[in-house]
This record gives structure tokens, sequence and C-alpha cells, in this order.
């Protein structure tokens, strides 16, 4: 059996950690990540029917019982997977009771998966119903986009057709807009609820004065998304003080959606 710390699954994970610290998005112990596993993934490296000991998730999800995620660890900083995965990170599988997880590596000091795992699970329900290739659950702390939320209308056609007007690749990287839930405390399974509901029309759901939500196939799609809504936020935090001259049209955006083969939520772009 190969050494788990050599699977790509981690070295990618790891690799997308140390990233994100580095930019910011994930101060302190801030952010989680959830990647849901194929069997044949985790076989060369685990034993699958070895559980260490097994946690409640805090949430039952009878159609995720038998599936495998790979999850960061609760209170502990992106910045320092690099140097201890099996302290950062865990894999585990969700029994067959829906709501518990039995522990087959890692979280190695006796800790567990993010306190914040029911939004996580709830939104890779609502992803699957929608896209059965979606595996990655997101969430990160991005200054722009956080800051935004405190100047701009939360309305989400609004937010949404704001973002797009920023930078060209907006409207074809994220077409279904982003989706904006009112601010709730976190770690509740009330927000998880929240984000899911709105997870099922769109792979962005911004929570207001906190961060964001996102959404992927792999961990590099639900990264790219999140750099993305990021980056289009900066602009606008630039210029929203200034005189704007010109921007990309409503018809330009349908241009995009042209010549990329994507459709925007109806109405949300004047005719």
């Amino acid at each position: 059996m190969h050494s788990i710390t050599e699977a790509p699954f981690i070295t990618e994970i790891t690799r997308i950690c140390t990233n994100m610290y580095s930019l910011g998005w994930d101060e302190r112990n801030a952010g989680n990540i959830s990647v849901l596993l194929d069997e044949e993934e985790i076989t060369p490296y685990l034993d699958k029917d070895r559980i260490l000991r097994t946690v409640p998730t805090g949430f039952k999800v009878p159609s995720l019982a038998g599936k495998y995620f790979l999850c960061t660890a609760a209170g502990k900083y992106f910045k320092n997977t690099q140097y201890d995965a099996a302290l950062n990170l865990g894999i585990f599988r969700i029994l067959e009771d829906g709501e518990t997880a039995g522990i087959l590596w890692g979280y190695s000091d006796g800790g567990q998966f993010t306190s914040e795992l029911p939004a996580h699970l709830m939104s890779h329900v609502s992803r699957l119903s929608v896209d059965q290739k979606n595996r990655v659950i997101l969430h990160c702390h991005p200054l722009n986009l956080i800051a935004m939320t405190y100047v701009h209308s939360l309305d989400e056609r609004e937010f949404s057709r704001t973002l797009w007007k920023m930078e060209t690749e907006c409207v074809f990287v994220f077409p279904d807009g982003v989706r904006v839930i009112p601010w709730m405390v976190c770690g509740t399974n009330k927000i998880g609820e929240a984000t899911a509901e709105k997870m099922k029309l769109s792979r962005i759901v911004v929570w207001p004065h906190h961060g964001i939500y996102g959404a992927g196939r792999s961990i590099d799609d639900a990264f790219g998304l999140v750099e993305t809504v990021e980056k289009a936020a900066a602009v606008y935090l630039k210029i929203a003080h200034l005189p704007v001259k010109q921007t990309l049209t409503d018809e330009n955006l349908h241009m995009l959606e042209k010549r990329f083969n994507v459709k925007t939520p109806e109405g949300w772009l004047e005719p």
C-alpha cells in the first residue's frame, strides 16, 4: 500500500491550502475545504474498512451514506497543512446511519473535521443534484469580496451584474451569477440549510461580512471560481468611487453568452 502523503488528492489540497493562506483568504484558522473522493482513489492508500474512530457529523444526510470525504480539520491553520497533513486534514466515510463519520485517516491529535461540515454536506447534496461531477466545496474569506458586501447592494441580480461587468471572463466563469444569504451566525445548521438552498442555483454563495462558498468539479475549479469573483470585487472597489466613463454593456454580456455557450438567469440582463 502506498503512502497516503503521496496521494494526488493530498498533494493538491495541501498546495491549495498553502496558496489560499498566502493570498490572505484564510487568516488564523479560518476557511474549510471538503472533497468528495471515489473509493477507487483511496484504496491504493488506505484500508477503507479500518475505521479508527467515529464522530457525529451534526447533520443527517442519508444520500451521502457510504461516501468518502477529505476535509480540513477544525481549529487548524491552513498554513500548517504543508508541514503536517495528518494533523490538519482527515478522510472519513459517512456511515450507514447517514449522520456518523468513520475516520479512516488524519485528525491525528484526536481532532475532527471543520465545524462547518453540516454546511458542506448539505451543499454537496445540492450541487450533486445539479451536477453529478461536483466534488469540492470551498469556504474562505477573500478580502475584496467581503469589503464589497459592506458598500454594495446585496440584491443577487445587482451584485452579479456588477461583478460580471468588472472583467470580461466573469460572465462565462460564473454565468449563474452569485447568490447571497442574509447574515447569520456561522457554524450552525441554519446557515448550512440557507447556503445549500442557494447552491441549487449557483456555484457561488456569498455570506455577507464573512466570506464565500464556492463549488467545483475539482479543487482547481472551485479555487479558480473564487479567484475570479475576488478579482472582480477588487476591480469594483478600485473604481467604485470614480466616475466611470465606459463599461461592459448588457449587449456585450449577451455576446459573451453566445460565444461561450452559457446562459445567465432569466431577466438578469436587459434584452
